[in-house]
């Protein structure tokens, strides 16, 4: 390898679901005159892929980079998505200015038998900002049903099997694939997920896009994976892992894909990493401004640093929350 390895950072893509607005101009994203609802900060999947804008690789895609590095890039613990030819992970911020739909994600078997090539979806979400009132649909209501919950679709009062849970800035949500939810309005998520963009649809508040055209329900494909055995679950609770010298980590979320951290730093303070060609690390700062090997990232951004790139500084120039995502592999 004669690429040189350094903190990459990103120009997202951007996408103009229905449901989006303008509230990702807050977080410092410059916006075309539509809505936009999505923000693929660090992406490269057939359908969006972000562009380095920094170093050696500036101009080349997420993909490209991917092709040029391989397990390089995003490390040995994701060697079976390197055998799928895909990167694993999607970082995405979402302006949810109206709820999204309410929908389920398949997992990776489901996926690879009903959509070719395509990984299932395990996710998680951090609230970033929430209007009073603000909630999710997470989960299904005691009693409900894969027969009662068509039943429901059909009548058009599906309410009555949602669980709903309010939330505010701050709270954790996982995701598995298999899960019933929708991000309701009023909240902006950044959101780590599989590299994935399979959703199936099961109630879209009987809207109509620009065209006066519904989009459509995928309730067949849903009703095969949704988990009806999750039964009003409840919010993720963050787990203190470590705390010295200015800086506490916290566990959000673990799961066969990734883990995410909250990693909280005081000013002047120092974390010292080391990527051993294990995994790729994905921070991203929440509030404040760090430096990592000399790249400068600032709120809300983020910067993929690749497996095989050997020890590394984060040093925060002001006090700083980020979030900090890898691969265990287990």
């Amino acid at each position: 390898m004669t690429e040189p390895l350094y903190p990459l950072l990103f120009e997202p893509v951007l996408k103009d679901y229905i449901w989006g607005g303008r509230n990702l101009e807050k977080l410092g994203r410059t916006l075309p005159p539509e809505k936009t609802a999505e923000s693929w900060e660090i992406a490269a999947h057939e359908d969006g892929t972000a562009v380095v804008t920094n170093g050696y690789f500036a101009g080349q895609s997420l993909t490209a980079v991917h092709q040029t590095l391989g397990l390089d890039l995003i490390g040995t613990n994701n060697a079976w998505a390197q055998e799928r030819n895909k990167f694993p992970l999607l970082i995405k911020l979402l302006d949810a200015n109206q709820p999204l739909s309410v929908q389920v994600h398949p997992n990776d078997d489901y996926a690879l038998a009903h959509e070719g090539n395509e990984l299932g979806k395990t996710e998680m979400w951090i609230v970033l900002h929430a209007e009073p009132d603000a909630a999710i649909i997470f989960g299904v209501k005691p009693g409900t049903t894969p027969a009662n919950f068509r039943q429901a679709i059909l009548n058009g009062n599906l309410e009555q099997y949602l669980h709903q849970v309010p939330v505010k800035a701050g709270d954790v949500v996982c995701v598995p694939a298999g899960s019933l939810h929708a991000i309701m309005g009023g909240l902006i998520i950044a959101e780590i997920q599989q590299n994935s963009n399979t959703t199936y649809r099961v109630y879209d508040w009987h809207r109509v896009d620009a065209d006066g055209k519904a989009r459509p329900l995928h309730i067949d494909k849903a009703l095969d994976v949704i988990n009806f055995d999750q039964v009003e679950p409840e919010l993720a609770q963050p787990t203190l892992v470590h705390q010295a010298d200015g800086v506490s980590r916290y566990e959000l979320c673990r799961n066969r894909y990734f883990v995410t951290e909250r990693v909280e730093m005081a000013a002047d303070a120092v974390y010292n990493g080391r990527c051993d060609g294990t995994t790729l690390e994905i921070w991203g700062v929440i509030e404040g401004g760090v430096t990592i090997n000399g790249v400068d990232l600032t709120a809300v951004r983020f910067t993929l640093l690749p497996a095989a790139l050997g020890d590394f500084a984060v040093k925060a120039i002001q006090k700083t929350t980020l979030i900090r995502s890898y691969v265990t592999g287990t």
